[in-house]
């Protein structure tokens, strides 16, 4: 998939923040999660056994999130925590863009559990030489499966950053290119929204993500790069030492 834009889509007065583009493209082979009008590419969290250290110091088990992030993520996030408490493994985010407004809603329910937050692909060993629809089999029961982390070309976009802003100890792999697109607000039932609704859109969901920055200890300048992006149709690329003035990760990398 090509580097794209922060979207927007208002369907009968549900509003859907959506940032996609600049995650790789996936393969049409994996199966639809479940729900009504489900994709393929939903979101789901398993988890992953590797070897020591392999998730950081002391670390070896995690739970792995992959793909885009929908509108009933929230409840496979929600049963994955709830299956595996009192245990807090860290969440190892591996994500295809999405909603943000769900990403935010991620991030509160991983704050409020104490989870750590990192960026990574997890690799499942038995999915070596097996279909993508055969690999997403063994994936959606749950794990525990033995994996290892790949952090070959570790990215991190908007939702991404959104997610990992909940954990209460955030880190991102020496490498890692965080890239911030601008936006967007479309109306897929009436294409041409009027500009004081796409500004006054705009202006109420800045407000909420800044909130929700705020609440997270990570300074809400970085929506200024976004708006600006915005602006511009440019997309930023921000350095570790960017990460850790604008407070997104705890740890350096």
């Amino acid at each position: 998939m090509r580097a794209g834009w922060l979207r927007t889509i208002i369907l009968g007065g549900l509003i859907s923040l959506e940032a996609c583009g600049l995650a790789a493209a996936q393969t049409a082979e994996r199966p639809p999660v479940g729900g009504i009008g489900e994709l393929p590419d939903a979101m789901i969290f398993y988890v992953a056994h590797g070897a020591a250290d392999a998730c950081g110091p002391g670390c070896s088990e995690w739970i792995a999130a992959e793909g885009t992030v929908k509108w009933d993520t929230l409840k496979r996030l929600i049963a994955i925590l709830d299956r595996l408490a009192p245990r807090k493994l860290p969440v190892v985010i591996h994500d295809w863009g999405g909603d943000l407004k769900v990403s935010t809603s991620l991030g509160r329910i991983l704050r409020g559990r104490g989870i750590d937050t990192m960026q990574g692909t997890t690799e499942v060993e038995a999915c070596d030489g097996k279909s993508e629809s055969d690999c997403f089999a063994l994936k959606r029961q749950g794990g525990p499966l033995d994996a290892r982390m790949n952090l070959s070309e570790p990215r991190c976009d908007l939702p991404c950053v959104l997610i990992l802003a909940g954990g209460v100890h955030r880190s991102l792999p020496p490498g890692t290119r965080m890239r911030l697109t601008g936006g967007f607000i479309s109306n897929r039932l009436a294409p041409n929204i009027s500009d004081e609704a796409r500004e006054g859109l705009t202006v109420r969901h800045g407000e909420l993500f800044r909130l929700y920055l705020r609440e997270m200890g990570v300074e809400p300048e970085l929506l200024d790069m976004v708006d600006r992006n915005w602006a511009s149709r440019q997309v930023t690329e921000l350095p570790p030492s960017e990460w850790a003035r604008l407070r997104i990760v705890t740890d350096s990398p």
